[in-house]
């Protein structure tokens, strides 16, 4: 059985209920919930494979909590790793800049080296700009908690089943 790390800061509630809704259908696989907040680079390296939970702040920051760990995991080798990125964002009252923290994570984990999976389609969304798309296509899954709440558990199941496949 595959071990994953799930990271997100336990102190979110959109955030935290949409990782629940993840491990929840990724039960074939062993998950360890991790809490942002407390990561460090050991605990990072010690896993394969990784899931990030990434919402965007205000107007398309990362929480402190990543971007605090920003200057330690810039060091790290994630050459081997796989990691999947799922974020919140708004995309109506935030358009400019929509999920650009999940972008702006999965561009600094790129740049370490690691494998990143899980890309989604960036239609039926609507939004002027954004750091998290990459093409055509999402660099994780966009969840919209605000304007698309309907549409996230399906999006969650559909995401799951791609990161089986992904991971084999």
């Amino acid at each position: 059985m595959k071990k994953i790390g799930l990271i997100y800061s336990f102190n979110t509630t959109k955030t935290r209920k949409a990782s629940e809704k993840i491990a929840n259908e990724l039960t074939d696989y062993q998950i360890d919930i991790i809490n942002a907040e407390e990561i460090d680079a050991q605990t990072f390296l010690s896993y394969n494979f990784l899931i990030l939970g990434v919402p965007t702040w205000f107007d398309g920051e990362l929480p402190n909590y990543w971007d605090e760990f920003v200057p330690e995991l810039e060091n790290l080798d994630l050459r081997g790793k796989k990691m999947a990125l799922f974020g919140l964002g708004d995309q109506k009252n935030y358009g400019e800049n929509f999920g650009d923290g999940l972008g702006i994570l999965a561009e600094i984990l790129e740049n370490c080296g690691a494998d990143l999976i899980g890309f989604t389609s960036s239609v039926e969304y609507e939004f002027e700009a954004s750091k998290a798309l990459w093409g055509e296509l999402f660099c994780g899954l966009m969840l919209d908690q605000e304007n698309q709440a309907k549409l996230s558990g399906q999006r969650i199941k559909d995401w799951c089943n791609q990161l089986r496949i992904e991971l084999r």
